[in-house]
């Protein structure tokens, strides 16, 4: 690994210094493109996982559920855990409900892992997608109700109520790296196991399982006649999927080999019938695609009102494509910054005025400009789509990694590994984009286990859905299972803002 990083390591320098956009720097962007970069942390993490597998960390039965209802106090949520005391640091964040991946139906006989989650609301009723190794599994957060006081068969809000599950697809083999992410009513699931494809699950079938509030029936769906399967990828892995449902569309992203006609770029899969996914081309001339966010722009820059739209983040580069036409690259502009190392995911601020965005960097935190093991939060201004411009940043006081990133009501929902779920008040960048104002205003950290000493690796949170309307938020973990968060009750700021 050494030798791998050697070539794009740089000194550390003020965080000032690095707030700035470049072009793409075409001798380094080789590694990149070549998949160098990417393949050494595949490594790294697989290194990570392997090591902490050898300690029991992901065996099943390790850790215990507790659903319900578990207040933050004094900075900490205290839980049981298998008849063990464990104390979780939190701030602004009450825990309502929590199952194990042994409890959401995983059945990998060596290792129950997390990673990615999305949710789902039909008639009130909120559902999430849970990524594991060897499947999704399905859970409903319980709403409030007349099933919450039903003796002893009552259901509490907030707690997590798990359904069933969705193996793999029969041929892959089970892979930590499974990506969830909605299309309407649907769970549109990717992996980078090969063979796997794309399953389309119709969250409505929950429904068929759930009807009645009260019941506790589950089901293991059948991977090939309860769903929908798309098979045309190279060898069947993609590393991420997007939703572009203003064309009807989704698409897979890092779709290997690079070597494909396709370069790993966006391949666009028509859903107009979800029973029918069918490709309809790519764009491949901006390389490798790691994800995406893809949307109607709305926005200050005239030219581009109504078109469709992603922003790609291409592990060196935020990459602005117009996809209106599926059959071939149109790239908008294509920028990387001082300090890239691995250009991982981001989302806009406001969809309906579409101003600036937030981009994490996976590799910063180790391998940037600030070499201290503290994520950075980048803020570009995107008024003019073709000359975005890096007007600041934010950066957390807590040694970690950050990963996924979501934007609802001028708050970032981030996962950030071992740190876990950490929210930021962002609603201050338009007036001051530098990022000064930005204000750390919860937290919930699902990885006690580093506290006295923490590390910046891979283990924590992969990602969290904070999209329900309820404002209940679910955590998924790669050793823990899913954890159900909301404000706290009693909130220890009277300045903070009440829309998270």
């Amino acid at each position: 690994m050494k030798l791998l990083w050697t070539s794009i390591i740089l000194l550390a320098t003020p965080l000032a210094l690095a707030q700035k956009e470049r072009p793409i720097d075409r001798n380094a962007h080789a590694r990149y493109a070549s998949g160098e970069v990417m393949d050494g942390i595949m490594k790294m993490k697989q290194e990570t996982w392997d090591e902490y597998q050898a300690m029991g960390y992901f065996k099943p039965g390790r850790h215990s559920s507790t659903n319900k209802f578990s207040p933050c106090k004094k900075g900490y949520v205290t839980l049981n855990d298998n008849g063990n005391t464990t104390n979780y640091a939190c701030r602004n964040l009450d825990v309502t409900g929590h199952l194990t991946h042994d409890d959401l139906g995983s059945i990998d006989p060596t290792a129950r892992i997390g990673s990615s989650i999305w949710g789902y609301t039909i008639d009130g009723r909120e559902f999430v997608a849970i990524g594991q190794t060897d499947g999704a599994a399905f859970a409903e957060v319980v709403g409030k109700g007349w099933w919450n006081y039903v003796p002893y068969f009552g259901k509490k809000a907030g707690t997590l109520d798990y359904i069933g599950r969705l193996p793999q697809t029969p041929g892959a083999l089970p892979s930590i790296w499974r990506e969830i992410k909605g299309y309407k009513h649907y769970a549109i699931i990717g992996s980078e196991a090969v063979a796997h494809g794309i399953q389309i699950f119709d969250f409505h079938k929950l429904l068929e399982v759930r009807s009645n509030r009260l019941s506790t029936s589950t089901k293991t769906f059948d991977p090939l006649k309860d769903i929908s399967h798309f098979a045309d990828l190279p060898v069947g892995r993609s590393h991420n999927v997007v939703n572009a449902e203003a064309s009807n569309h989704i698409i897979a992203v890092g779709a290997q080999p690079r070597t494909d006609a396709c370069q790993s770029g966006l391949i666009f899969i028509d859903v107009s019938d979800p029973s029918k996914p069918k490709r309809t081309g790519c764009a491949a001339d901006g390389g490798y695609v790691h994800d995406a966010q893809c949307l109607i722009y709305r926005g200050p820059d005239a030219k581009y009102d109504g078109t469709e739209i992603c922003y790609g983040y291409n592990e060196d580069s935020l990459t602005i494509y117009d996809i209106t036409d599926k059959t071939k690259t149109n790239i908008i502009s294509n920028t990387s910054y001082v300090g890239a190392t691995y250009t991982h995911q981001g989302w806009v601020l406001d969809t309906e005025n579409q101003e600036f965005l937030l981009l994490d960097d996976e590799l910063d935190e180790q391998r940037g400009v600030i070499v201290d093991g503290k994520p950075v939060t980048y803020i570009w201004n995107i008024t003019s789509l073709e000359n975005p411009i890096l007007t600041g940043s934010f950066k957390s006081s807590i040694v970690s990694i950050d990963h996924n990133q979501f934007v609802k009501n001028m708050f970032t929902y981030q996962s950030n590994y071992g740190a876990g779920l950490r929210i930021w008040d962002v609603s201050s960048i338009p007036r001051d984009p530098t990022g000064k104002g930005v204000e750390e205003v919860a937290y919930f950290d699902v990885f006690p286990d580093d506290d006295s000493n923490p590390k910046a690796v891979f283990l924590g949170s992969w990602a969290n859905y904070p999209f329900f309307k309820s404002g209940y938020i679910v955590v998924n973990t790669y050793d823990r299972g899913a954890f159900v968060v909301k404000r706290s009750q009693e909130v220890n700021s009277q300045s903070i803002r009440a829309e998270f």
